[in-house]
């Protein structure tokens, strides 16, 4: 008697198959991307000659140099304290003239309110670390969001998280976050 032969499978069309599915999967998958620093870059402004004049009062400079130390207005700066003196900036709450100028804006919930000028103008050097640049940018920005809370608590008696958009909105309006990015470069000091 003759042996039966196991039949083979044709396997020529499993590249095809994985093929296909690798496609689908790739197609049909969606990936977050979320990720980075979240800035706003200002408008394209038509260059004129007759540009206003910045006021020094204005700016908060804040230089991140090679050895990642913090130079804030001139003065040698930890950056632990950079949230305390970015907030006294931006506020303004005794109306120092070494500080920000502000002006009346009519503000939704608030009415007229004052709203300060000032810029924080960050600067880093080509050869500080990333960290130290985010440490720095972290700081900035919580002293925003914590100037946003207590406005928040004062007015609407919650977190600033948890104020309806139009809320947000008006306190954005009162602390609207300017922080301006200078291209890095080598810092000497």
């Amino acid at each position: 008697m003759a042996k039966k032969e196991t039949p083979e499978v044709n396997a020529g069309s499993t590249a095809d198959i994985a093929f296909l599915l690798l496609i689908f999967f790739l197609v049909s998958t969606t990936m977050s991307t979320d990720t980075g620093l979240s800035r706003m870059l200002p408008p394209i402004v038509p260059q004129t000659d007759d540009a206003p004049p910045v006021k020094e009062r204005n700016v908060f400079t804040v230089l991140l140099n090679y050895k990642n130390q913090l130079l804030v207005e001139g003065e040698w700066c930890e950056v632990s304290d950079l949230r305390e003196k970015a907030k006294e900036f931006i506020e303004n709450p005794l109306d120092k003239p070494n500080l920000p100028e502000k002006s009346d804006v009519e503000v939704e919930f608030f009415g007229t309110y004052p709203v300060s000028k000032g810029v924080i103008s960050l600067q880093n050097d080509r050869g500080s670390q990333y960290q130290a640049y985010l440490q720095v940018q972290n700081e900035l920005q919580a002293a925003y969001n914590e100037l946003r809370n207590d406005l928040a608590k004062r007015k609407f008696n919650k977190e600033f998280k948890e104020c309806s958009d139009a809320e947000q909105d008006a306190i954005k309006k009162i602390y609207p976050q300017r922080i301006s990015e200078a291209e890095p470069k080598n810092i000497k000091k």
